[in-house]
């Protein structure tokens, strides 16, 4: 039995995404976070430009990259959606950080590594938003344990087949 083992981070298998793919993922995502939950309330459990961020950081595999493209899309979410600007930038930002480390090293073509790593970093987003929220903004506001813990669950069963969705506009690096 042939064993593969990587030697340098290089070896390991990083996708591209074609420059429209960029783009239009992370605004749709955005644009539906921002206008759904106006109509359907129930969609404001659900943090669709995370699961981007995150699809995006590990697909990638870069941490620079997903720094990157957490901080724009969660800038971008919070001049629509009307929360303080750099909320979610912060937030978004250390998870495509956090997303991207962790890719390089596990398999994250699993859709149970997939469902696992959504749901940690689900729980992790809550938290660093409610300490930018109570610590840095002053803000009074209370972690709701209960509600975290459901938004993790379902935002991590979305993101299984949304991936496997986004799996489809990879192309491999050369």
């Amino acid at each position: 039995m042939a064993i593969l083992t990587y030697s340098s981070r290089r070896e390991i298998e990083e996708h591209a995404f074609h420059p429209a793919v960029t783009l239009l993922v992370p605004l749709v995502a955005i644009f539906l976070q921002a206008y759904l939950p106006l109509r359907l309330h129930w969609m404001s459990l659900f943090d669709l430009p995370l699961i981007v961020v995150i699809f995006f950081a590990v697909s990638r595999r870069s941490p620079i990259a997903g720094t990157l493209t957490g901080a724009i899309i969660g800038l971008v979410q919070d001049g629509l959606t009307g929360q303080p600007i750099g909320i979610n930038g912060i937030s978004k930002s250390v998870i495509g950080f956090a997303a991207a480390s962790i890719g390089v090293r596990i398999d994250v073509e699993n859709p149970l590594t997939r469902l696992l790593l959504n749901f940690g970093f689900m729980l992790l987003s809550g938290a660093l938003y409610y300490g930018v929220l109570r610590f840095l903004l002053g803000q009074e506001t209370h972690w709701l344990w209960r509600r975290e813990l459901l938004q993790a669950g379902l935002n991590a069963a979305l993101s299984v087949p949304v991936f496997v969705l986004l799996d489809r506009t990879k192309s491999r690096e050369s």
